[in-house]
Formats: C-alpha cells, structure tokens, sequence
C-alpha cells in the first residue's frame, strides 16, 4: 500500500462528503465546482494555512503534529474509526524506511496459544473463533465451526470471512444483511491496510478481491473505515434456519493484532434454542467422525 495516496484518498473523500452547512459555514451562490468543503475552507475549520493543508491532502504526514491531526479530525468530522485510522496513516508516514523493511522481514507467524483454544473450547454455549485483521479464522471452538460450517467448507485452506463474502455465492444467503455486512468487511481491510500497509498477505487478499468483485472495488475505492466491537449478526443457517445473535469482539491483548468475536442469545429465545440445537448436531457429528 503506498502510505501518500492511501492518505490522499482518505482526506480527500473526507473533505467531499461535507457540506458547508454541516461543518456551519455560509454557502454563497447556487453551484460549486467541488462536492463538499473547499480546501480553503478546510483549512480555515482546522487552524491551517491553505498551503499546509494542500500538502496533507496531497499525502505528506511526515512530521505532523498530534494537534494538528486532532484538528483535522475536527474540521472533517471524523469518527472514531476515522480518527484512529488518520492516527496510523500519520504513523506509517513517520517511519523510517529501515525499520519499516525490518519489520516487513521480521513479521512472526500468527498462530492462537494453547491457553487461547482451551478458553475457547469451553465456551460451549456460545459460538466463538479468533481472528486476524485480515479476517483469518485463526481457531473456533465447535459451536462456532457449527453456526459458522459455510465458511469452513474449504478444509485445505485457512478460512478467510473476507473471501467467503465476496467470492462465494452461499454468502449471500447465509447472511441475511449481506451488503450492510459486505460493506463492512471492506471497511475492516482498510483500517487494517492503514495499520499495516506492508502485509503481504493482506496486499495480496485486496489485490485478489479487487481483482474478482465488482462490490469489492465499488465499496474499497470509498475509503470508509469502521470499527467492530459489538453488533448484530442476522444469519440463515442451513440447519436450523434464521438466527439473531449479538457478538462483542475482544482485542487479545497478549497476541497482537488478534481478536476473540463471541456471539450469543437471549435465554429462552427460539435463537438460543437453535444454539443449543447446533451445539448437539456438532457433538454428535464429533462423535461420528471418531
């Protein structure tokens, strides 16, 4: 990923997307030769000179302040989301090109601790996994393969939710919000790709995605960002049906970039009652592959 067009694209459609009445400026005259904010006026909102706010949005970081990035925040209305992924674009820019090179070398291979598997294994009421930030199921515990099985059909490969919802059409029907849910997936990748731009693999999953979904590169070329800490997922699950679960998602802190998404249901609901379905239907064929 090149850190300067990834940060001019970002500001760039940050600035288009808000008008002068959003950000509480007068809008004289009936047309504008840009969407949204002016640069001059973008920099007037922020406490910059037009000069040092063209050459932001242009792509140049490199030694901006931790001020001046909170008032560009400002000025744009970031988000959270938005907000931290600034935050890592300025970072990349201000790394030297030997330590970047030697952490691209030096990268160790994610893999889940033992403790981890053990935590996850005996949450049997709840499906959970691990994952990566490029959306690598790491490790699940049965429930989780049981809620999940779409996704883990390919037993050759890693799982990857990135590549079953944009590269297999049964995505579409096991999750029932698919777009909402698709366009997130591409905003998690890109948050990830300005945390770590030189991933090969995560160069290499975009490129690949890019290359096969017309709904990927519609939705990467929007440069959103979000974050996913807890939420709703709506699934049609081709055993026991339609199932509503609430998932919190928890940093590791121990292992790096890894993160536990648990989903659950209300006790006593019909979503809890197809868990508890699932979580026989996986014992049992546990016990038929012994």
């Amino acid at each position: 990923m090149d850190n300067r067009s990834e940060t001019r694209d970002f500001l760039t459609t940050r600035r288009a997307r808000i008008t002068p009445e959003q950000a509480g400026l007068p809008a004289y005259g009936s047309t504008r030769r840009v969407p949204g904010l002016r640069r001059e006026e973008a920099a007037m909102l922020a406490g910059v000179s037009v000069d040092y706010y063209t050459r932001l949005e242009r792509g140049n970081l490199s030694g901006v302040s931790e001020s001046v990035l909170e008032a560009l925040a400002r000025a744009l209305h970031l988000d959270d989301a938005e907000r931290e992924h600034l935050y890592d674009l300025a970072r990349q820019a201000n790394r030297s090109p030997a330590r970047t090179a030697q952490a691209a070398r030096r990268r160790p291979a994610q893999r889940v601790r033992p403790g981890v598997q053990q935590l996850l294994d005996a949450m049997t009421g709840a499906p959970a996994y691990v994952r990566n930030g490029r959306l690598d199921i790491l490790a699940s515990n049965a429930l989780g393969r049981a809620v999940f099985s779409p996704v883990f059909t390919d037993e050759a490969r890693t799982p990857n939710l990135a590549r079953f919802v944009f590269l297999d059409p049964a995505s579409q029907d096991f999750y029932r919000d698919w777009e909402q849910l698709a366009e997130d997936v591409v905003a998690l990748l890109r948050g990830e790709a300005g945390r770590d731009p030189y991933d090969r693999k995560l160069t290499d999953l975009i490129g690949e995605l890019t290359t096969r979904s017309e709904f990927f590169r519609g939705w990467w070329a929007a440069h959103n960002v979000r974050l996913h800490r807890s939420g709703v997922k709506k699934l049609h699950h081709p055993v026991v049906g339609d199932l509503t679960l609430t998932y919190e998602a928890m940093e590791l802190t121990a292992d790096q970039g890894l993160r536990l998404n648990a989903y659950s249901a209300p006790t006593g609901s019909a979503d809890h009652d197809a868990l508890e379905l699932l979580a026989s239907w996986s014992a049992t064929a546990a016990v038929e592959r012994a």
